[in-house]
């Protein structure tokens, strides 16, 4: 969900400034084996690489075969561990299941995990995906065929609005239906029958975070009739009426918990780490520090920054060799042409600056341009204030980016991932390990949504419990 709202923010930065995202992220190396296995490449570039880990992949895999052996899953399956923080499973048609390290961070034991593939198996088996499909195209026949007995554009486009929001609550029953026959296969197979139920509760946790870190306003936080997901609320009453669903059954926590240990919380090092308001890549060797209230969101091709007035600053880096100057290169290649073009120089190599003109189709927004030229190509910074404070706004913008620099080598040796720690609880209280958090805010929301509790006293309850340490 979070995932989703990013994406869109991604592009309105990008349609917004006119300019093209290019790749920040170097190529990175082959598939990793999974207890014999591997990803193959076609199916690598569709999803991204799995997670550098041969005994994680292989305790996933085991998990996944357990549940097709023993719950007599129909087909042949493949399970693998995707290098991705943020939390989220998914299957492909022809037999791939896979969960995220986002995801995997914030289970307690083996039951949860074996729900989370049971619910993307279930997706498989009941052939939701063709399902999906062929009531797409009933939708778009039905609305060709009333666009052309009206001769009416229109009316085919209001056909097909109706049409997909009903496909779009057609798909939340198949949600439900995966709940309802993943618990089927893990109570099959052996596992705790609650665990769909304590693994949705932890999704709600981490959802309701989000929204906290991402500033989402309240009313915002309940699926629309345009949501494919129906909301957590629903799943669990749905659940916990099904046949089933009770504590019985193995956890596997103890295995689960010590697999997990030492696993990545962060982007991978390829795509470079976000630390608080600043970027820093280590690959690339590069950092900048947006302003002080800004947001940084990290992605494949590039960095999001969304300020607290909703400001936007879009980053990203291009290979290939851009000739001549750099102002006369945005003189003559941006469209509409820049204005208020200067020449400068940033972290010591050259850089060009220009405005988007008013009106062009901005409105009343600033816009602005930086182009910084790199060894091996460009980056650069679209920027985009609206607000009414945006004339400073933007200035503060444009000095941020001057904060653009190399990272010596030893800055760049020195980055390393934050890592994923379970340890004993030694009596300490909630607050004292929330300050062992690397985060600036929201520590002990973050501590109290990693560990599946709602408040300190479910944390001191717990034997174990999981941190986040650089």
């Amino acid at each position: 969900m979070v995932f989703r709202s990013l994406v869109a923010l991604l592009l309105l930065a990008a349609l917004a400034c006119g300019c093209t995202p290019g790749s920040i992220s170097p190529q990175t190396a082959g598939p990793v084996a999974q207890g014999g296995d591997t990803l193959p490449s076609e199916v690598e570039k569709a999803v991204g690489p799995a997670y550098r880990s041969p005994e994680l992949q292989a305790f996933v895999n085991r998990v996944g075969q357990r549940l097709v052996s023993q719950a007599s899953v129909p087909g042949s399956y493949r399970f693998f561990v995707l290098d991705q923080p943020v939390a989220n499973a998914h299957a492909l048609s022809n037999g791939y299941v896979f969960v995220t390290r986002g995801l995997l961070a914030l289970m307690d034991d083996e039951a949860e995990l074996a729900a989370a593939m049971a619910h993307e198996l279930g997706h498989l088996t009941e052939r939701h995906a063709a399902q999906r499909e062929r009531e797409r195209r009933v939708v778009m026949d039905a609305a060709v065929e009333a666009a052309m007995k009206t001769g009416s554009i229109t009316v085919g486009r209001s056909v097909a609005r109706d049409g997909l929001i009903r496909l779009r609550r057609y798909s939340r029953d198949q949600e439900l239906e995966a709940d309802r026959v993943g618990v089927g296969y893990i109570t099959r197979a052996g596992y705790r029958g609650d665990a769909m139920i304590t693994l949705i509760e932890k999704l709600r946790r981490q959802s309701a975070l989000e929204d906290q870190i991402y500033g989402q306003p309240e009313d915002s936080r309940e699926p629309s009739a345009l949501s494919t997901h129906p909301a957590a609320d629903d799943r669990l009453v749905a659940l916990r009426g099904a046949a089933g669903v009770g504590p019985t059954g193995e956890s596997g926590r103890a295995g689960y918990l010590a697999v997990i240990d030492g696993m990545s919380v962060d982007d991978p090092p390829e795509e470079g780490f976000v630390r608080g308001p600043t970027f820093q890549h280590p690959t690339m060797r590069i950092a900048f520090s947006a302003p002080r209230d800004f947001r940084l969101y990290n992605d494949h091709e590039g960095v999001l920054g969304v300020g607290s007035d909703r400001s936007l600053l879009y980053f990203t880096c291009k290979a290939g060799s851009v000739p001549g100057r750099l102002d006369d290169w945005m003189r003559n290649k941006l469209q509409p042409t820049p204005t208020d073009i200067q020449s400068t120089e940033i972290g010591g190599a050259e850089a060009a600056i220009g405005a988007r003109p008013r009106g062009s189709d901005t409105g009343l927004s600033q816009v602005r341009y930086v182009i910084i030229r790199r060894p091996d190509g460009i980056c650069y910074f679209n920027l985009l204030s609206d607000g009414a404070d945006r004339d400073r706004r933007i200035a503060a913008m444009v000095e941020a980016t001057r904060s653009f620099r190399d990272l010596t080598p030893a800055e760049a040796a020195a980055l390393r991932p934050y890592r994923l720690r379970v340890v004993p609880r030694s009596g300490g209280s909630a607050a004292a390990y929330a300050a062992r958090m690397p985060y600036p805010d929201l520590k002990l929301e973050r501590l109290l949504a990693l560990n599946g509790v709602d408040d300190a006293a479910g944390f001191a309850r717990r034997d174990q419990v999981k941190i986040v340490e650089p």
